[in-house]
């Protein structure tokens, strides 16, 4: 089961997948409270998880199904891509079609180099 499956039966089916332990040892809070994050609705759901890692997987599940309403949610996930288009937009200035433009000519070295000047510019860790 994956936990796409999970993340539907909590904002849809409200179906419980968890039925024994085998079940909730393939439950990946991460994944699934990532996939709470992306939704306007869900967020503060998600990351009341987040901040409870210590709790077993069916209860972090049995509250995201008892408390998250019921709706089909299409969430956009944010890749990689926009990460480095973002990063790219605010090194050189660019605009997003110049700047995805450019990430076809630049290596992953170049991007991460980016990424690390802008970290440490505004003050943060590496």
């Amino acid at each position: 089961m994956s936990p796409f499956d999970f993340a539907n039966s909590i904002n849809h089916t409200k179906e419980d997948l968890i039925v024994d332990e085998r079940t909730e040892k393939e439950y990946n809070p991460f994944i699934v409270n990532r996939a709470m994050g992306f939704g306007k609705d869900t967020i503060i759901a998600g990351n009341e998880m987040n901040a409870r890692p210590h709790l077993d997987n069916k209860l972090q599940y049995d509250f995201l199904r008892s408390v998250v309403r019921k709706a089909k949610r299409y969430n956009k996930w944010l890749k990689a891509e926009e990460e480095n288009i973002e990063a790219i937009q605010e090194f050189f200035g660019y605009s997003f079609i110049k700047a995805k433009e450019a990430l076809s000519i630049l290596t992953e070295t170049e991007i991460d180099l980016i990424k690390l000047h802008l970290n440490t510019s505004k003050g943060g860790k590496v």
